[in-house]
Parts: C-alpha cells; sequence; structure tokens
C-alpha cells in the first residue's frame, strides 16, 4: 500500500474529457431550441442557471480550492490539477456561452437593450462586467488551464512551471469570483426595479 502511494502520477488522463462532451452537445442544443422558441422561461432558464453556477464555481475556485491548493506540495497539485482541470476544461466555457447568450436574448427579448428602457444602464453595466469576466475566462483561464494539461502529458513535466500557470489561473479566478459579487449586485438591482 505504501508503494502505491509513493508511485508518481499516472500521466494517462484525457485533457477533454470525453466523457462530458455528450452531456455539453446537449446543453448547447438545449440553448439554441431555447433561443430560437422565444419562450421568455426557458430563455431565463438557462441565464439563471448559467449565470448562477459560473458564479458559484468562480468564488468556490478564487476563494476556497485556490488557498488549498497554493499549500500543497508541488507534486499534490500536479495530481489534483490532473483530475480538476479536464472537467474545468469543457465546463467553464458551456457555463460562459450558456449565461452569455441566454442574458442577451433575455435583455433582447424584454427590451432591457432599448436605451429608453429604465434598465438599460444597469443591464448595459452588466454587460460591461460580464464581457471583461468572458475574456478573462476563455481568454486567461482556459489557455492557462490548457497549458497546465499538456505540461502535466509530458514524460517529466515541470513543476515550477505549472505551479505558475495555477498561480495564474487562481488568480484570475478569483478576480472573476469578485466581479461576480458586482455582477450578483447588477442583477438583484435589475430584477428590483
Amino acid at each position: 500500500m505504501a508503494h502505491d502511494l509513493a508511485a508518481p502520477p499516472s500521466r494517462n488522463f484525457d485533457i477533454v474529457p470525453k466523457k462530458a462532451l455528450p452531456i455539453v452537445g446537449v446543453v448547447l442544443v438545449a440553448l439554441v431550441a431555447a433561443i430560437a422558441s422565444n419562450k421568455l422561461w426557458a430563455i431565463d432558464f438557462f441565464h439563471v442557471v448559467g449565470g448562477g453556477l459560473w458564479t458559484a464555481v468562480d468564488l468556490f475556485v478564487g476563494f476556497v480550492v485556490g488557498p488549498i491548493l497554493g499549500r500543497l506540495s508541488i507534486p499534490a497539485r500536479m495530481e489534483f490539477s490532473m483530475k480538476f482541470m479536464p472537467k474545468m476544461l469543457v465546463l467553464m466555457p458551456t457555463l460562459v456561452i450558456m449565461t452569455l447568450a441566454a442574458g442577451w436574448q433575455l435583455a433582447r427579448h424584454q427590451k432591457f437593450i432599448l436605451s429608453s428602457d429604465e434598465h438599460h444602464g444597469w443591464v448595459v453595466a452588466s454587460m460591461i462586467v460580464v464581457g471583461v469576466m468572458a475574456v478573462i475566462a476563455l481568454g486567461i483561464l482556459e489557455p492557462a488551464n490548457i497549458a497546465v494539461l499538456f505540461e502535466l502529458k509530458k514524460p517529466q513535466p515541470n513543476g515550477e512551471l505549472i505551479g505558475k500557470l495555477m498561480k495564474r489561473f487562481l488568480y484570475t479566478a478569483g478576480i472573476t469570483g469578485a466581479m461576480q459579487v458586482a455582477t450578483l449586485i447588477i442583477m438583484t438591482r435589475i430584477a428590483t426595479l
């Protein structure tokens, strides 16, 4: 048993978890169907679920997982990353797409995008905050995620490089987590106008 604990972690993992792809496909097809139906409930469902999950994941990763991971040894971080990062690779883009696509359709459906609407300023503020978060998620978090996974696949992964990339991932997840608080304030304000 002790021999198993001392063994180096296996590099035999999928960078993209193939079992998750059908689920992502079903979610995206359902999202397209909701938008095509132009039914307020369906669009609102995808926006609320996507936004809620995106917020929860950002806050959890940025403020709970990040500090814990920062205190682990490099081998423990590598082992965790091999299990965690592939899931994040499919989860986060799916949540971002759900939230943004449904959110835009919801704003359009309810005419919040018209400058004459009383919600317009709040909706524009939300679009700016969420746009910045989407750029961070897809332009910084995902490339760092992918780089970590490719490094972990190497026969001799560079632990220091993985550590730097994971810090970038966790710090930016923390930043987007803090920005999620701003989004919650804006969204609850819109809901009560």
